[in-house]
């Protein structure tokens, strides 16, 4: 079952899906508290296992992309990030669930709330640098690979897209 809230923040409205019982996806504003946390999971999945650390000028512009995260309670779950490549292409990046997380929806929730906000914003092209042993994963959510293998942060990589 899907609720669908409608949040007025001010700036935009916003839409709030909570899905499975306990579990809530938004958009996170940049500098708050949840942003805090998306940060934190970043860095401990995505980063730290590669022996690396994000840079301030690597944060500097995410106030201008959509940031997106998945929670349970006050808690963040899992997140991913839509950056505009140009008015009709966005691009998925910095997609991580918690380790003990996985398996349980929360990557293909995240994959469905940002599809749709891309569609809602007009985007008719999702694309990404998905790791190699993700790839399965975005198949089964209709991606297709378009490049040869690649390295990126000293891991292979592919580019994947899917229309929207």
């Amino acid at each position: 079952m899907i609720l669908v809230i409608e949040v007025d923040t001010g700036l935009e409205t916003c839409k709030i899906f909570a899905i499975l019982k306990g579990m809530a996806l938004k958009i996170i504003e940049y500098g708050s508290p949840e942003y805090e946390q998306m940060l934190a999971l970043r860095e401990n999945i995505l980063r730290k296992p590669l022996g690396l650390r994000f840079e301030p000028i690597d944060l500097a512009n995410e106030n201008h992309d959509i940031l997106i995260g998945a929670f349970e309670e006050d808690d963040i779950l899992g997140c991913c990030m839509l950056i505009e490549e140009n008015p009709s292409i966005v691009r998925l990046r910095q997609m991580a669930v918690y380790n003990e997380k996985q398996g349980k929806g929360i990557g293909r929730a995240l994959m469905n709330f940002a599809e749709n906000v891309a569609r809602d914003r007009g985007y008719k092209l999702l694309n990404m640098h998905a790791r190699k042993n993700a790839i399965g994963f975005y198949e089964k959510m209709g991606y297709q690979v378009t490049s040869e293998e690649f390295l990126e942060v000293t891991i292979p990589h592919v580019v994947m897209e899917k229309k929207l």
